[in-house]
């Protein structure tokens, strides 16, 4: 499912939604000029191998610089591919803005980090040995859909499904179908090894710690501010 745009407008323009995909924007366009080799020096520098920080014997062995713990920032922009980028930054334009909304952009930039952090530790319990980089915004951005599925389940989500079928559906389905993929697949990947290289419990814990963390993030005022304004614009 690939939602196409929802049906809370934003108050506020969301400066900080904006500079983030800005920011995976002109580090995407910087891995483009890099060959193969540089590429993957670069994932395994910026992006998080589990094992370079539970198994420091290999990763000494595999001369990784010490003290890498940027990387636990670093990775979140970070993108495998195109399609990854894009993916991440429509879901950002969808979701974000409303969060932004009622956190203001210091507290949001917070909340992204930290739904960031915990999505990629939920992604490390489950994989400690592995050596693949983690890299992108997904569980960043999971947190948000997080937050968004309590804020906003009476929104709805105007979706593009495959074979080009389009739907409007209320956002408490969609992303509740959504979080369900993501802990069906993590279960999947997990029993038969079939990972195909998405962190799927990273997604999954990103999203609940986006529910968990978004009272401790929401300025109650903006929350105010921005119901009374749309509610006006009714």
């Amino acid at each position: 499912m690939i939602p196409l745009k929802d049906s809370i407008p934003n108050v506020h323009r969301p400066y900080t939604v904006w500079c983030l995909i800005g920011i995976n924007a002109l580090v995407f366009i910087y891995t483009l000029s890099l060959d193969l080799e540089q590429l993957v020096r670069f994932f395994h520098l910026f992006g998080v191998v589990p094992a370079r920080f539970t198994n420091p014997e290999w990763a000494a062995w595999m001369n990784y610089p010490e003290h890498g713990w940027y990387a636990i920032v670093s990775h979140m922009f970070v993108h495998g591919g195109f399609g990854h980028f894009v993916i991440n930054s429509w879901i950002m334009l969808i979701f974000a803005d409303n969060i932004e909304d009622v956190m203001g952009p210091v507290k949001f930039l917070l909340f992204y980090f930290a739904c960031g952090v915990v999505a990629l530790f939920a992604h490390m319990i489950f994989n400690l040995d592995s050596t693949v980089p983690v890299v992108g915004a997904s569980g960043a951005i999971a947190g948000i859909m997080g937050a968004y599925f309590l804020l906003y389940p009476h929104s709805r989500v105007v979706t593009f499904i495959p074979l080009f079928f389009i739907i409007e559906i209320p956002a408490v389905v969609f992303l509740g179908i959504w979080f369900l993929i993501q802990i069906i697949s993590g279960i999947w990947a997990d029993i038969y090894g079939a990972g195909s290289g998405v962190a799927w419990w990273a997604h999954a814990g990103g999203f609940l710690a986006g529910m968990a963390l978004l009272p401790l993030f929401k300025d109650k005022k903006r929350c105010y501010y921005c119901y009374q304004r749309r509610k006006k614009n009714d």
